[in-house]
């Protein structure tokens, strides 16, 4: 009979088993698939790896249940079967492991370390289920696997001590710098870990055995409690057609010894490793004698609390955040005028070729004509125009108009975004609007990918991360940044409350402020005000004076997200060049009348670089608020 595994782990180093996923990609399984639901269409093949783990040495093994929550399993249209695929996976685990091995119930992280738009509310509710079947099977203990960031691994935890008093493994995907996601260092996490309740705290996939060991090394020495390490067989690489892991069992086993010497007592393999990395460290950790685990060495709490049942509030902005203080502006923001005065942002397209006199003249009008910012999509409708990350370099640097740049989600991933944004910061370019992008299957390169790493309330969340001096990916920027964040609203819709509770949550991301679409109804612009009139951010309507009959019909039919009325589309019906351009404008300025009565905040888009037309907007704002004052300052 094995002796009780919380007991185990204090004295002796247990060997746990490899890799599952990449293992059955090595077997031939093809990618794409949900491995977990093999346990109930292959469940020989499962027992079969768990089988091969156990002869090479494992005395602990995983169940196969590392994406078997509702989210994950829902990609599949499984999420009606996690029970039955969980209650598979140990029942498959237990009569492979017999008396010889213990089964551990595997939990994977939700969110991944891709910010998933996932409520603490709902993580919850996942975990639970997840953990409370694993349990009602008999499991020896759980593990949970792969987390990135403190908050999400807190939730978990929170849950199985709620539902079990079995020992439990807290595993950390981590770099070599050795901080979570939300910014934590390792001992902050796992002092506030084991205060609620972990047995066993470690790392496991993301690096290598040397990228492991060297966030252990900063830990200074063994804790008080049991380690676990499960290191991936090196960094992956592809290789015709097929990924390729380096580190070698014989590697694996050299490493064996030196992770118990700083404290592992569970010792196992993640990605890429295969039964013979097993059966290398087992070998290398036989006769080893476990030193004492250090007594009472204390580990720092994380400098603040979060419930378990928190709401999503902006990470910068709740008591998880690390760090904190105020965003350092040189000047006021956008968000601080518009709550003083009637402010005009104005968008003017970057060129889709290399020349911009058009654009620079455009712009230099349009900073003589007294606008507040100069706004710059990123590729909108997928089109490839010039950086506008140039271009608003080039506006602020020669001619001192602040510029208020666009960054989509659709053409850079978590690495191009975060590097985008250092940029920024480093040409003290402060001023951002996160926006999902257009697919790129319907721009000028349909063949080109949409990357969507993040979603527009994950942009928000991590951009306003910067600003606490924490990385994408946790480590400390040495210095804060000062980005000042909009988000997009389309009020377009048929459902106008249904698009504000969207909007609510882009502020409950960190958003500072918001620019609609082009509204083009005075009686909409009225509804918006009234049903955003609880929101404390600025608001900047979006007018887009419409330059032709055609232009108008485009828009109208062809556009997302922009609708005219019947009224407005008759107006413009057949008027092209000066005459179209004209009407366009006194339609622009009748809707200025509506939104100035209701908004400080302008947002005038520019039609096909025809820049006067916005100059002589600009002009109509700026005389109309000087009447307004004017009369205010009679009428009191």
């Amino acid at each position: 009979m094995k002796p009780n595994l919380r007991e185990a782990l204090k004295n002796e180093v247990i060997v746990g088993d490899g890799a599952m996923g990449t293992y059955l990609y090595h077997l031939g399984f093809p990618v794409g698939i949900s491995y977990e639901e093999f346990n109930l269409l292959r469940p020989d093949v499962i027992g079969d790896v768990h089988r091969r783990y156990i002869r090479a040495g494992a005395r602990l093994i995983e169940t196969n249940t590392f994406s078997a929550n509702y989210y994950k399993l829902s990609r599949f249209g499984l999420e009606e079967k996690v029970e039955e695929i969980n209650r598979a996976a140990v029942r498959i685990a237990r009569e492979a492991a017999g008396d010889e091995a213990y089964v551990a119930g595997a939990v994977g992280s939700i969110r991944g370390g891709k910010r998933a738009n996932v409520t603490a509310q709902e993580l919850g509710a996942y975990y639970e289920q997840q953990i409370a079947t694993l349990l009602s099977e008999g499991v020896d203990a759980l593990l949970f696997e792969t987390f990135y960031d403190l908050r999400e691994m807190r939730i978990a935890l929170g849950k199985a001590r709620h539902l079990t008093d079995l020992p439990v493994i807290c595993q950390f995907a981590v770099d070599q710098v050795g901080r979570t996601l939300d910014g934590f260092a390792m001992p902050e996490a796992f002092g506030t870990l084991l205060r609620e309740g972990a047995d066993v705290l470690g790392f496991n996939c993301h690096s290598g055995p040397k990228g492991i060991m060297s966030v252990m090394a900063e830990l200074n020495g063994p804790l008080d409690v049991p380690m676990s390490v499960f290191p991936n067989a090196g960094l992956a690489d592809y290789v015709d057609g097929e990924y390729v892991y380096g580190a070698t069992p014989e590697y694996f086993g050299e490493n064996a010894a030196a992770f118990a010497d700083l404290g592992a007592r569970l010792i196992g393999g993640c990605c890429g490793t295969t039964p013979e990395h097993t059966a290398a460290t087992a070998k290398a950790l036989l006769g080893y004698a476990a030193p004492p685990l250090e007594k009472e060495r204390q580990l720092p709490e994380a400098r603040s609390s979060v419930t378990l049942n928190e709401p999503e509030a902006p990470e910068t902005e709740s008591g998880l955040s690390p760090g904190g203080g105020q965003v350092r502006r040189d000047r006021p923001s956008l968000v601080e005028l518009a709550k003083e005065r009637h402010t005009v942002i104005v968008e003017l397209d970057p060129p889709r070729d290399l020349d911009i006199g058009k654009f620079m003249e455009g712009a230099a009008a349009l900073k003589a004509a007294g606008v507040d910012a100069l706004t710059l999509a990123d590729n909108s409708l997928a089109v490839t125009r010039m950086s506008n990350m140039a271009l608003g370099h080039l506006v602020q640097s020669e001619l001192g108009l602040r510029p208020l740049i666009h960054i989509a989600c659709r053409d850079r991933n978590l690495i191009g975004t975060q590097s985008h944004m250092m940029g920024f910061d480093a040409l003290d370019i402060d001023h951002v609007l996160a926006v999902t992008g257009d697919p790129a299957r319907f721009g000028d390169l349909p063949g080109a990918s949409s990357v969507y790493d993040l979603t527009s309330f994950e942009i928000i969340r991590m951009i306003k991360q910067l600003n606490d001096g924490t990385s994408f990916s946790g480590k400390p920027l040495k210095q804060k940044a000062k980005f000042v964040v909009g988000a997009a609203f389309n009020p377009n819709v048929k459902h106008l409350h249904k698009a504000v509770e969207r909007l609510e949550k882009k502020i409950a991301s960190g958003a500072d402020y918001i620019m609609t679409q082009p509204v083009y109804d005075p009686e909409l612009i009225v509804a918006i005000k009234e049903a955003t009139a609880h929101l404390d951010i600025p608001i900047f309507i979006g007018i887009m004076p419409l330059a032709s009959g055609k232009n108008a019909a485009y828009l109208h039919n062809e556009v997302p997200g922009i609708q005219l009325p019947e009224e407005i589309l008759k107006r413009m019906e057949g008027l092209q060049g000066p005459e179209g351009r004209k009407a366009g404008v006194e339609i622009a300025k009748e809707l200025l009348d509506t939104a100035m009565e209701h908004f400080n905040g302008i947002y005038l888009m520019t039609p096909f670089m025809f820049y006067e037309m916005n100059v002589a907007l600009v002009n109509y704002v700026k005389e109309k608020s000087k009447q307004g004052a004017s009369h205010l300052s009679r009428s009191t």
